[in-house]
This record gives structure tokens, sequence and C-alpha cells, in this order.
């Protein structure tokens, strides 16, 4: 095993003694899955009859999953509604062993869910033909935005790092992040974003996480090399007033660039027989925020992620790593990069 195995090795195992606040849209992800029975006579479509329900968290809630799966102290703060949803993702972090002390339940709000149709034989083959989206119609009321500042006040001064995972859904309003920049600058914490439709009004954090197409779309110039991903992440940096920026690349890996320093490209880990791509993002910036909060470089931090990214996509559904699985890859591969 080379020295960088090793020293990827402590990163992650030192991640068992950090704690993370993550702040967002709290998510479920439901899953039906049936077998293809017969053609309809209603309309050319293909019957399938229903096998199997499953419900896993998602969204902001699956980043907390992943860190908690890694091994972190994890704090969820967020919202849900009391409805059966918000109940259920309530229920999902008390079996998984996550507090629920951040999380505000707002009684008019929908909690939202996206439901995936899933036919095949087996789960573990089955493709999604369609998904559906139940979602909340407004952002949340200035009574719950007032006790989510509450809680991210009380709960997050001892943190190492944050997570703001933002899905659109109005759990992150201004003032909510206001308080995650005031709790950072004054305790030197690590604060990672990814926002899914407006990262430009998320600037002055440690590192923003956006895949390559977002890239793109924010700088608006094609990014289709290593040329323009740099040049259009040099860019965004500035922008944001950040100091690290991980572009996530899909089948060609990752890219990670520091402000004051060095532009590197990590290939993808593993194979590129991915089974799902459900939540990996998730999996990538909570391995990312753990590594840097426990000491490691940007570049080790991303090598990390790349890993934890390169398992999840080889699992069905809306999945983590753990961290006996990130140990054993270091170990089966004997080095930092890619096998």
């Amino acid at each position: 095993m080379t020295a960088s195995a090793r020293r990827l090795r402590a990163i992650v195992h030192a991640v068992a003694g950090r704690t993370l606040v993550v702040v967002g849209d709290l998510i479920a992800d439901e899953y039906l899955f049936g077998k293809p029975a017969r053609i309809s006579r209603e309309a050319p479509v293909i019957i399938l009859r229903f096998t199997e329900r499953e419900v896993l968290l998602g969204g902001a809630s699956n980043a907390a999953h992943n860190a908690h799966a890694l091994g972190a102290r994890v704090v969820p703060v967020g919202v849900v509604g009391d409805d059966s949803v918000g109940h259920e993702v309530l229920r999902l972090f008390g079996s998984a062993g996550m507090s629920a002390d951040g999380i505000v339940t707002e009684p008019s709000r929908r909690t939202p869910m996206k439901t995936r149709i899933m036919a095949g034989g087996y789960p573990a083959t089955s493709q999604q033909v369609v998904r559906i989206d139940r979602e909340p119609i407004a952002e949340v009321q200035p009574p719950t935005e007032r006790l989510l500042l509450d809680r991210l006040a009380a709960l997050a001064g001892g943190a190492d790092a944050i997570i703001v995972s933002d899905y659109g859904y109005g759990t992150v309003t201004p003032r909510v992040f206001e308080l995650v920049r005031t709790i950072a600058r004054e305790r030197s914490t690590v604060v990672s974003v990814d926002s899914r439709y407006d990262l430009p009004r998320f600037a002055g954090v440690t590192a923003v996480t956006p895949n390559e197409a977002e890239l793109g779309q924010l700088a608006g110039i094609p990014v289709d090399d290593e040329r323009t991903v740099e040049k259009a992440g040099r860019q965004l940096l500035e922008r944001l007033d950040c100091r690290i920026l991980l572009i996530t690349r899909g089948s060609r890996g990752m890219a990670v660039l520091e402000r004051e320093g060095a532009t590197a490209f990590i290939p993808v880990h593993g194979t590129d027989e991915i089974a799902d791509v459900t939540g990996a993002g998730d999996t990538v910036i909570s391995a990312f925020t753990l590594a840097l909060a426990s000491g490691a470089t940007p570049f080790e931090a991303a090598t990390v992620a790349n890993i934890a990214g390169g398992l999840v996509v080889m699992k069905r559904g809306t999945a983590t790593v753990t961290a006996a699985e990130l140990d054993h890859e270091l170990t089966r591969t004997g080095a930092a990069g890619p096998s």
C-alpha cells in the first residue's frame, strides 16, 4: 500500500470524530416496484403488477444519511410537513439513529417526495420508467423560518462542518444561509454547498460542488474538455468568492480547483458500468466535506469523494457508502487514485 493510500485511510478513520450539520430540503425517495404483466386494453401501455414499496431518505436527508454511514455525528436541520410523508421521513431518521432535534414540522406544508416507478422481474434488475414529484407550493412560513434559525443557532455552534443542500424547495432562505455564514466565520467552520438551481446566491463559503452541466450553465460557455472546465471553474471561483470548487463530471471523474492553488483532474473510480446515479451527488459532498473537516487537502478530499461516488453508483436506488467500504476499497486498490 502506498503512503498516499495510508494517508487517505487515516482521513476516513478520522471522520468518526467529526460533527456535521446538514441544512437543506428534506426529501423522501419512494420506489414502487412492479413486474410487467400484460398490455392494457385502455391504452398501449404495460401493466405492472405491484410487488414492493420502499421509501428512503433523499435530498438533504440523503446527504445526512451518507455522512452518518461514514461514521460522523450528523445533525439534520430542515422542515417536514405534518403529513404521512413527513412522518415517514422522521421515522427513517430515527431508524438510522440520527437525531431529529433540528427538524421543524410545519402543519400546512407538503413534504417533498419523489416517486420512481420501477419495472422488472426483481428489484436488483428493475428499470425506472417514470418519476412523479410531489412538491411544496411555497417557501417555509415566517414562524417556521424563525424556528429553523433557532435550531440552527443552537445546534451548529459545535459543528466541524456544515453542508447546505438546496433542492429549490425553500428551506434555505436568505436568513438561514446568512446565519450559516455567520457561524462559519466565527468558528472557522468548513461550509460546502450543493444547490440545484441557485448556486450564485451561496457566495463566500469554503466549497461548492456543481456538476459539469451546471458549471457550463453558470459560466455561459461550453465545458467539453479540461481546458474549458478549468476556465469556467476559475470564473466561478471568483464570482462566488469561495476557496474550493469540486466539479463532478460523470464518467470523466472529477475536477478540483483551489482559488489560491492548482487544478487537478481525477479519473472516475472503478468501472463505467453504472447501476444507478440517484443521490450520488449527496454521497460526494458528504465524503468531501467530512474529509476536509478531518484535515484533508482539497485534492485528498476530492479523491475520497471520488472513490465514495464510484462505490455508490454501483448500488441500486438512493444508497450510502460506509466507512468500512471506503477503507476496504483503499486497502484493495492500494493507492490513492482510481483502480
